[in-house]
């Protein structure tokens, strides 16, 4: 099993940046595939970036291609959301995700963090 805590998270205006951090204990980060999901008051969770277990992969949702960027230290057993000019559709509470499998990350991981909120205001 992993356990996943994210930080970073806060209130930003439109076209800012932050950069959200998420940190694993347990079993090792580097055995997992990694991604961020989001979900905005009364709507579903969604999708947002995923990276493979070496870094060598990644993929987004076409709503934050160009603006976010997802990274990972394995030595550290971290995983980063870099967000640049965000939008206020933006905002939501951002979760960190883990699952063995590449895909599987993107739409079922098998873990979750408990999330941290972003506000992105106009």
């Amino acid at each position: 099993q992993v356990q996943l805590v994210e930080s970073g998270g806060g209130s930003v205006q439109a076209g800012g940046s932050l950069r959200l951090s998420c940190t694993a204990s347990g079993r090792a980060l580097r055995l997992y595939a990694m991604g961020w999901c989001r979900q905005a008051p009364g709507k579903a969770r969604d999708f947002v970036a995923a990276i493979s277990t070496s870094g060598g992969r990644t993929y987004y949702a076409d709503s934050v291609k160009g603006r976010l960027t997802i990274t990972r230290d394995n030595t550290n057993n971290a995983v980063y959301l870099q967000m640049n000019s965000l939008k206020p559709e933006d905002a939501a509470v951002y979760y960190c995700a883990a699952d063995l499998a590449f895909v599987a990350v993107q739409s079922r991981p098998d873990y979750w963090g408990q999330g941290t909120q972003v506000t992105v205001s106009s």
